[in-house]
């Protein structure tokens, strides 16, 4: 590191990005249905009724992609493979177009220079297994965990750093309790049963991953939520606590203490979700990793509600919003930091997803101007330098996302990227927040601290 960045020189400036989001070719290549097709072609599920048929091409488009992320100077590119690609029926030998398809793309970004990190979950279950039931079903887990050995076999000499489950609180509280992702269920029982047994997914595949690539390093993705009371009564404290239970604790908890919470435990006694958890799960998921990635966007302020199920309700934020309406708070990034070391681990630590959507115009000049996204990247960034400064080891950061793409149940109307996508041409624009974050990495963070 120099004198002006906290950041050590070998940080890895990083970008990320989901294969459903950005692939497209939803019926080539092998291809079959995942539960994402499914749910976006049902009217009323997405907005506008956008699906990721054809998202941003990338299946056609990647080594014009993989230029634009070397033109801003990446160090690290994190992908996602898709299950119903590369094992459309869930079961079996993998597809040999699907994986000739991944190979071509992690030799080509080896060439340019820059390290891929590769999930190898972001969503995408192949629609027959949902038809089995999905993931409150404990093969489900069995299922990944064969995934899992397969893709590491298969990519593992291209590949060291490896995420089994994107944010496991997503696709079972959003998709099998809210029903506002996809397999859109609306059951808590089968929430609590599917995070249950996406946590013993990745717990299995960490052992799958490291027997079949010899050079695995494997981590996670958790998505941590920085939660406070409303207020100082003991309604508000105890629901903040709860929500932090379900949102935060319900996760890493199983992760890095070998338990569930008992206070959610007690809450959600009623629904019996929490009897899918059999004799040596718990210690299948503290399996031992190599790195920790931590996927951070909200902060929340949550009060009581007992018109709802788990008692909590966040309030509207009092401050500025991005275009999704989530609180800007740099701060909370680096408190999210520190409470992973202070309460749960001093391992190294990624921030795996990063970012913002605001709603970028483009100029007469053909220009983006995103200024609202790199004062806002620039903030976060400061506060990961912020908890690096207080004892964090982060060794990376990664923006979500680089491209604009396809944001699931609100289509094609938030963009994320670094480079906007004309989705009915297909063209791509590096907005000014690219060059930004090239001289943010070319100085190696000190552009941070500038007048």
């Amino acid at each position: 590191m120099s004198p002006a960045s906290p950041f050590p020189e070998d940080f890895l400036w990083g970008a990320s990005t989901a294969a459903y989001q950005i692939e497209g070719a939803a019926k080539l290549g092998g291809r079959e249905p995942s539960i994402w097709d499914t749910f976006a072609s049902v009217p009323g599920n997405t907005r506008d009724g956008d699906t990721g048929e054809d998202a941003c091409d990338h299946y056609h488009r990647w080594r014009e992609d993989f230029g634009l992320a070397e033109d801003i100077g990446l160090r690290s590119y994190r992908m996602s493979v898709s299950w119903a690609r590369l094992q459309p029926r869930g079961r079996g030998e993998l597809n040999p177009e699907a994986v000739k398809f991944y190979r071509e793309q992690l030799a080509d970004l080896a060439a340019r220079g820059i390290r891929p990190a590769v999930t190898l979950y972001h969503w995408d279950l192949p629609q027959v297994l949902e038809d089995e039931g999905g993931w409150p079903e404990r093969e489900t887990a069995f299922r990944f965990a064969d995934f899992a050995a397969r893709t590491a076999a298969a990519l593992g000499d291209l590949v060291e750093d490896w995420i089994p489950v994107n944010e496991a609180w997503c696709s079972s509280f959003l998709g099998y309790y809210r029903g506002v992702h996809a397999p859109g269920r609306r059951d808590l029982t089968a929430a609590i049963r599917a995070a249950h047994h996406l946590n013993l997914a990745h717990g299995l595949s960490v052992a799958a991953i490291r027997q079949n690539a010899a050079r695995a390093r494997v981590g996670t993705a958790v998505i941590m939520t920085d939660v406070d009371p409303a207020g100082d009564h003991p309604g508000d404290r105890a629901a903040a606590l709860l929500s932090d239970g379900e949102g935060n604790r319900m996760f890493l908890d199983p992760l890095f203490k070998g338990i569930y919470p008992e206070d959610v435990k007690w809450q959600l006694r009623h629904t019996g979700g929490f009897d899918a958890v059999a004799d040596g799960d718990l210690e299948a998921i503290a399996a031992p990793l190599d790195f920790v990635g931590v996927n951070h966007y909200h902060h929340m302020r949550i009060t009581a509600d007992e018109t709802d199920p788990l008692g909590t309700r966040a309030l509207p934020p009092d401050g500025p919003v991005t275009g999704f309406g989530w609180e800007i708070n740099p701060e909370s990034l680096s408190k999210v930091l520190l409470r992973l070391r202070g309460e749960y681990t001093e391992l190294p630590v990624y921030v795996t997803e990063n970012g913002a959507c605001f709603d970028d115009r483009v100029g007469e000049d053909g220009e983006i101007d995103d200024a609202e996204r790199i004062d806002y990247l620039a903030g976060y960034l400061r506060a990961a330098g912020e908890a690096i400064e207080k004892g964090v080891d982060l060794r990376g950061y990664f923006v979500w996302s680089l491209l604009d793409n396809y944001e699931w149940a609100e289509g094609y109307s938030k963009r994320f990227g670094l480079v906007h996508v004309d989705y009915r041409t297909q063209k791509r624009t590096p907005k000014r927040s690219a060059g930004w974050y090239r001289g943010v990495i070319a100085s190696g963070g000190e552009a941070l601290y500038g007048d």
